[in-house]
């Protein structure tokens, strides 16, 4: 009584899950499919029914989620991905799409943070911002369109975002073959940054540098370009200059190792790309992970960000649409009598037993003693037609330059026997297929300008009958058909390849000589058969664009790299508002300074004086920001007089 009641319960139990599985209460179905297993543990058929409700429903809610998240309802997708962690919590797909809603929340919120500070004119933090999103995301749609207009609205800046402010300070210099440490203390005075030289820097180094309307960055780059000189960047306004050798550089430049994820691109490509392009010895590429490491300065891995951006797209995919109809006629007609080829005819003995034959029974031949063989006629009336269509539809998706191939027909199998040598040897027999049917190979290259080609291989065999060899063994008699070209179409274009059409007469007669040969009436005297066999086959082919690559900004294809020794960044080429040289009338007609023109370098005894005896600027000249000027002992002095030259040394106001 308790294994019928036990049986009982759990075949309602499973009755009761059914039908609330199928009123779209999953949840509670399972909880009754899980109370017929726990009565019934060895039941398959409950257990059955369990995970094929558990397995649908949750394939429905993940596909749902998917769907969700991609309109942007992060929280009826994550109600989704929870149901279906409840009816099984080990659901991988489900966990990850939790993971991926929290990112992408958290996403959200950096976007808006990067806008409202976009909207503030704060690009160096929007810029960050952004920049984490699309580390995690690359293919995040809202954080590209928003880098792209902020690099749109931000100008230039140096790559030292501390400095950057400085660094644009307006200046005007001119030196001729002056030292280059008062160079650097003239700038620094104009930008207020703070310059370290290394113990290396040659202290009688001297330079001529001219510039006019131009920035404390291009000085700065402009000196050190000149002088084989290299910068590194140790706070905010404090710069070591130090000599651009192996052993320096090595010593100072200081170094990022930045982990690329890849998301298309192989990873062992992707890093041979660095080791060409930037030169790069310390390069990592994990095959299994798919992520490339790389170990080089600041600068290199800034440019490694953007050729890794560009190689690491999406492949592109095409999906064929194929007909392919093999149509197939026959014609046979049969139509004739068949008469006898031949009479047999034979002398009988007298006697007309089966004695032999003798001379004496040649007196008696006549009819009745000559036999002759049976003879019959066949009437002929047949005919015979035929008509086959075999019609194939396959749907192929394939990236690009890959191959893809369909098969329909058959494997007809091969015997072959092989016979080890000796005197008691033994034979072997080994089976090997091949294909008998249809088989199409089709390689796609995809364009930038959409269009499609395809290099098609199309094969028809057929099986056309059987040898037996001496051995035993069985062969097979294969019939084929080949064609092979390329194609180059656009997308949704159609193309009907025709033509290959296999033709077949035959014709043979069976007549009676002469009478045979009479039109219509010969038909009477001997039998005739015609057998017409045509075979065509039709090849229709329509590419569709899947997906194609993206043909890139300019910017993003096209940027400086430095120059072969180093990648320091050219500096901020844009025009610029001229600034007024010293002794220069603005419209109000009185002589005033101008930001930025600092007075030309002189000898070392007078220097000083000079440069301190520029009176107090006005905050501002021709909309362009001052620095504030140095005290000096004679600020009663409205115009400094020229020093003059010595040691080679020009001064210029």
């Amino acid at each position: 009584m308790v294994l019928a009641l036990s049986g009982c319960a759990a075949d309602m139990a499973y009755r009761d899950g059914r039908e609330l599985v199928e009123k779209d209460q999953v949840e509670a179905g399972l909880l009754k499919y899980q109370e017929a297993i726990k009565h019934d543990p060895d039941n398959a058929l409950y257990r059955k029914a369990y995970l094929d409700a558990r397995d649908r429903a949750s394939t429905r809610l993940l596909e749902q989620a998917d769907r969700m998240v991609n309109e942007g309802k992060y929280g009826p997708a994550g109600q989704n991905y929870q149901r279906v962690l409840g009816m099984n919590p080990q659901n991988e797909r489900a966990r990850a799409g939790l993971r991926a809603l929290e990112m992408a929340d958290r996403h959200d919120k950096l976007l808006a943070q990067a806008s409202a500070s976009l909207e503030q004119k704060d690009f160096d933090a929007a810029k960050s911002r952004v920049g984490t999103v699309l580390s995690e995301n690359p293919d995040n749609v809202r954080g590209r369109a928003l880098m792209r207009t902020i690099n749109e609205q931000m100008p230039q800046a140096s790559p030292e975002t501390g400095l950057s402010k400085a660094y644009k300070t307006p200046i005007t210099i001119e030196f001729r073959e002056a030292p280059l440490k008062q160079v650097f203390d003239v700038i620094s005075r104009r930008s207020g940054l703070n310059f370290i030289f290394d113990k290396d820097v040659k202290s009688d180094a001297r330079t001529t540098i001219l510039l006019k309307n131009s920035t404390v960055e291009s000085a700065i780059y402009f000196l050190l370009m000149t002088n084989q000189l290299e910068q590194q960047v140790m706070d905010s306004n404090t710069i070591l200059i130090y000599p651009n050798s192996a052993a320096k550089l090595k010593e100072y430049q200081e170094t990022v190792v930045r982990t690329f994820y890849l998301s298309n691109a192989e990873a062992k490509t992707v890093a041979n790309t660095l080791k060409t392009i930037l030169k790069s010895r310390d390069v990592v590429a994990d095959e299994k992970l798919n992520l490339v490491i790389l170990r080089d300065s600041a600068d290199a891995v800034k440019l490694a960000e953007k050729i890794v951006a560009m190689q690491d797209q999406s492949e592109p995919e095409v999906m064929l649409d194929v007909e392919i109809l093999e149509i197939n006629r026959s014609r046979l007609l049969d139509l004739g009598v068949e008469w006898p080829s031949s009479v047999g005819l034979t002398i009988l003995n007298s006697d007309k037993k089966s004695t032999p034959l003798t001379l004496r029974d040649l007196d008696f031949i006549n009819r009745n003693y000559i036999g002759i063989s049976p003879l019959s006629a066949t009437i002929n009336a047949n005919r015979t037609d035929g008509d086959t269509n075999l019609l194939a539809s396959p749907r192929i998706r394939v990236r690009n330059k890959e191959k893809a191939k369909v098969v329909i027909g058959q494997k007809v199998p091969v015997i072959t026997t092989t016979v080890s040598p000796g005197t008691q040897g033994f034979a072997f027999e080994s089976v090997s297929y091949v294909d008998v049917g249809l088989t199409l190979n089709a390689e796609p290259t995809i364009y930038l300008n959409n269009e499609v080609g395809i290099r098609i291989s199309l094969e028809v065999s057929s099986l056309l009958g059987k040898v037996q060899t001496a051995s035993g063994t069985t062969a097979y008699q294969i019939g084929t058909r080949q064609a092979s070209t390329f194609l180059q179409l656009k997308d949704g274009e159609n193309q009907v390849l025709a033509g290959l059409i296999n033709n077949e007469e035959r014709s043979s007669a069976n007549r009676v000589p002469g009478l045979g040969d009479i039109p219509v009436l010969g038909r009477l005297f001997g039998s005739q058969t015609d057998d017409k066999q045509k075979t065509e086959i039709v090849l229709s082919i329509t590419p569709h664009l899947v997906r194609n690559l993206q043909r890139p900004e300019v910017s993003a294809a096209e940027f400086s790299a430095g120059t072969e020794a180093n990648f320091r960044r050219k500096p901020d080429v844009t025009p610029r508002q001229t600034v007024v040289l010293p002794g220069a009338r603005p419209a109000g007609g009185a002589v005033q300074p101008a930001p930025g023109a600092v007075p030309a370098a002189v000898p070392a005894a007078v220097a000083t004086p000079a440069a301190e005896a520029i009176p107090p600027a006005p905050p501002a000249v021709q909309g362009l920001p001052l620095s504030t000027p140095q005290p000096g002992p004679a600020s009663s002095v409205t115009k400094p007089r020229p020093a003059p030259a010595q040691n080679g040394t020009e001064s210029k106001e």
